[in-house]
């Protein structure tokens, strides 16, 4: 019976996955545990692994730190690409206030840390360490413990205690902040859920005007589209009795025509002032047998599709068709003639059905062939990712450089092919179902090997004091958070998933996320995460070598 007791306590590759899978398995199923209605998601698989670690089932720390790593840069490449599409929108319209905000966390979490070590007599190294494991920032941690090492080698043992004994609660502490948030503000999810879905599609909204300003009479469509300061596209047009066509380049505005514009609501008094009158038609009248029209969305799912742009197909000439919106990673966006389409894009035309039926020819409407999993783009993203985490960078009066990390460096890497995979022909989509499904494989090998890591002297340190480390730590974790979901949403007025998101970015913490993301099905949690991630994370790195240096001068 030696084989059962070397592959239950042994140091054998067999060992290591199947205590992996029995800690992910326990750790799973004990989500069905909930505390009244609060419920801890994946983070049991955290508490899986400390309690085996404890126990002795643990397991080669080589391969649980590579299992660890790369389950990370597995989740957040697979976020990163998904947000990727939407990302640099969303960072236009509200990226540099998240960032800022994120950065608050930073600085009063780092506050807090300098101001106990000051009060409790603690050493500022530990405190770092602390600091690191409350915030689940596993680089700020090493960078640290490489200036650390280069004037007293010998703290950079307690540094790492400290870091494992916050670590746990650094991951409920966020999770507990969410549900403080939640009930403080008496938050309906379902309510918060529409609101945000609504939100979404504040990019594409339908407006009525009457054409009534001479300046434009006789004008071309397309000539008038180009005058105007904001992007719209002008789907349909009644003229006379109520005769509803399609707006084709050779269209000539006059005097009464009515138009069914698509464009954001923020343009609409423009639009109004620009055309003439604003005019309210029902839509089943534009919808109606009298134009022998039809709207029909269309999935982009032909490779040869892929990055090329609304002008390269010239549906309009060709097919006389317009092409309303285009929705991407469930956002309605007003598309321009430049607008490059994407593997995974719906596309809305308008025209008469067999036009429509064309235009679903011609870019493929198949949903069966986007199930094709495209698992190149996800290994040459992660390749180049390790390299741009791993490059150093070097700042004035830093002896040592800082890097974005392997977290940080695949995040960016899988966001800009998310965004610009397609101009060069890369086919970067995956079904929501396949990248969740590879998201949560990589948060649950994290969280086992973070578990498994720490776990065999956990109780032993809490027991010898180190319990104060977890007080220390949720403070550093709590604190900052609450203060800016507060801000967030008292001064702000922020939908409650992008609190989260930037919560659990601002905190580096993808097992927040993993948990936000249960909550709900918006993609706001995730725009925020990825918005405002590499930046704190990069922020957190620099702060951490920081204190250590100010401290040893």
């Amino acid at each position: 019976m030696d084989w059962i007791k070397e592959l239950f306590f042994g140091d054998s590759i067999a060992h290591t996955i199947l205590i992996f899978a029995a800690v992910i398995s326990v750790g799973l199923f004990c989500n069905k545990i909930k505390f009244g209605k609060i419920a801890l998601g994946n983070t049991w698989i955290l508490f899986a692994g400390l309690a085996a670690a404890h126990f002795g089932f643990t397991v080669n720390a080589e391969s649980a730190e590579f299992i660890k790593n790369f389950g990370l840069v597995l989740f957040v490449y697979c976020i990163g690409l998904q947000v990727g599409p939407s990302f640099f929108s969303s960072f236009r319209e509200g990226g540099v206030k998240l960032n800022l905000l994120a950065m608050l966390m930073v600085v009063l979490g780092s506050a807090l840390a300098i101001g106990i070590a000051a009060v409790s007599g603690e050493s500022i190294s530990d405190m770092v360490g602390v600091l690191a494991g409350a915030v689940t920032n596993t680089p700020s941690l090493g960078a640290a413990q490489q200036v650390l090492s280069e004037v007293n080698p010998d703290a950079i043992g307690s540094m790492a205690m400290g870091y494992a004994v916050a670590y746990p609660m650094g991951v409920v502490g966020v999770i507990l902040v969410f549900i403080i948030v939640k009930n403080l503000f008496k938050i309906n999810l379902e309510h918060e859920q529409e609101s945000a879905s609504a939100s979404a599609h504040d990019g594409a909204e339908r407006l009525n005007v009457k054409v009534t300003n001479p300046a434009i009479f006789g004008q071309g469509c397309e000539y008038v589209t180009s005058l105007a300061k904001c992007r719209f596209v002008v789907a349909r047009i009644m003229r006379g009795d109520r005769h509803i066509s399609a707006v084709s380049q050779n269209t000539v505005l006059e005097q009464g025509d009515i138009l069914r514009i698509i464009c954001k609501a923020d343009d609409f008094s423009y639009l109004v002032s620009f055309f003439g009158e604003q005019v309210h038609i029902p839509s089943n009248v534009w919808e109606s047998t009298l134009g022998q029209l039809v709207t029909k969305r269309v999935l982009i799912s032909k490779p040869e599709i892929n990055g090329k742009s609304l002008a390269d197909l010239k549906l309009r000439h060709s097919y006389d068709v317009n092409v309303t919106r285009v929705t991407r990673a469930g956002v309605d966006i007003v598309p321009s003639a430049n607008f490059i389409l994407q593997m995974g894009d719906r596309v809305t035309v308008v025209g008469r059905e067999n036009d429509c039926q064309k235009v679903s020819d011609l870019l493929g409407n198949s949903m069966k062939k986007l199930d094709v999993p495209h698992i190149l783009p996800i290994f040459v993203g992660i390749f180049l990712g390790i390299i741009l985490g791993s490059i150093p960078i070097y700042l004035p009066n830093m002896p040592y450089p800082v890097k974005l990390g392997l977290a940080g460096g695949p995040l960016i890497v899988a966001i800009l092919m998310g965004r610009y995979g397609p101009r060069y022909k890369m086919v970067t989509f995956t079904t929501t179902s396949a990248n969740l499904m590879l998201r949560e494989v990589g948060i649950s090998l994290f969280l086992a090997a973070v578990g498994l890591l720490a776990g065999e002297h956990f109780v032993e340190t809490v027991v010898s004091g180190g319990y104060v480390w977890i007080l220390w730590g949720c403070l550093i974790t709590m604190l900052p958070a609450l203060v800016l979901a507060l801000v967030m949403r008292l001064w702000l007025k922020q939908d409650y998933f992008t609190i989260l998101g930037t919560i659990a970015g601002g905190a580096c913490n993808p097992i927040a996320l993993s948990y936000a993301n249960s909550l709900s099905s918006s993609q706001r949690c995730n725009i925020a995460y990825t918005t405002v991630y590499p930046l704190t994370m990069f922020l957190r790195i620099l702060v951490a070598e920081v204190i250590i240096m100010v401290s040893v001068l």
